[in-house]
């Protein structure tokens, strides 16, 4: 059995993404592997951040890595509890987690703007790193 297949309508067969070519983007070279580090003290509102970064960038038909969660920070600090040293030794351990969480991106650095121009919780640090592709 031998089919002939038209290379016009093959060419129309699948749905295109606006802004798509043959390779990828229209413009590639404007394009940049963007880097969000996210770190807070409290677990719900760097979720909460991460959650509304993703779903913007998703919005935006972007590629989104992540997040990727990196292991806690537990800084610990022993005191004695008596001010003056005197009387039983008595001791107070005090600790703070850190928690820390990566997300890639790969689009314009124009839309990173919009993107994380979002409501960011109280206590959660955002530090963008952009490099070229």
């Amino acid at each position: 059995v031998v089919v002939e297949r038209n290379t016009d309508e093959m060419s129309g067969q699948f749905a295109k993404k606006p802004g798509y070519e043959k390779g990828g983007f229209a413009d590639e070279s404007n394009f940049h592997r963007i880097r969000i580090t996210l770190t807070s003290r409290n677990v719900k509102h760097l979720e909460k951040v991460c959650s509304q970064l993703i779903d913007g960038a998703k919005k935006k038909e972007l590629k989104v890595k992540g997040p990727v969660r990196l292991p806690t920070k537990n800084l610990v600090i022993t005191t004695r509890k008596s001010p003056c040293g005197e009387g039983t030794n008595t001791w107070d351990r005090f600790e703070m987690r850190i928690h820390k969480r990566l997300i890639d991106l790969h689009s314009p650095s124009e839309i990173v703007k919009q993107i994380t121009s979002i409501n960011i919780e109280p206590g959660v640090e955002v530090e963008v790193t952009i490099a070229d592709a």
